[in-house]
């Protein structure tokens, strides 16, 4: 439906569905030419579901952030489940970035990122993208824009679209792992 928690300051959860919404195109595939380069430099290595937890308290270790515990184990459950992801960006076996999220049907729910080395983000979610693609994903939900994520193409549009596209995308079938 088109729904996502967040916890508010006081631990409550609140479910938000903005409108506009913001999507990045899958199929065009719009990496960043400062992302290439440091993909070819082959600086990090990456894993998917290796360090799913250790990439959500990466995500929530921060002055203000809405994944509290409740929402923490939440989304570890839903990764014991099958359907919660993390894509871990790594150097020297340190984990120094990822992101995470929630994949139905055709759909990614990206939830949040991290980086604590420059470029450590921009990397996870270059391989996310990369990723969905080659797995024939047709939707990718970053639910609010930021700079970050507009440099990878991200775009915002009206819900009424968004719920259009996100039917679509959940009813046709692909496997994140």
């Amino acid at each position: 439906m088109g729904y996502f928690p967040m916890a508010d300051s006081d631990g409550s959860i609140s479910w938000y569905s903005p409108d506009p919404r913001t999507v990045i195109p899958i199929s065009e595939r719009n990496i960043p030419r400062s992302t290439k380069q440091l993909l070819k430099k082959d600086r990090f290595r990456i894993g998917i579901d290796y360090r799913f937890e250790e990439v959500i308290r990466g995500c929530a270790s921060r002055d203000e952030t809405w994944i509290s515990e409740e929402i923490i184990q939440s989304y570890l459950e839903l990764h014991k489940l099958g359907y919660a992801h993390s894509v871990e960006t790594l150097n020297s076996g340190s984990l120094v970035g990822g992101l995470y999220g929630v994949a139905l049907g055709s759909a990614f729910f990206g939830e949040s990122m991290f980086s604590r080395e420059s470029g450590a983000s921009k990397v996870a979610l270059a391989y996310l993208i990369m990723h969905l693609a080659s797995k024939n994903f047709t939707l990718l939900d970053t639910q609010y824009i930021t700079p970050h994520l507009r440099m990878f193409g991200a775009a915002e549009i009206p819900k009424d679209q968004y719920l259009a596209l996100l039917s679509d995308a959940l009813i046709q079938k692909a496997t994140f792992g």
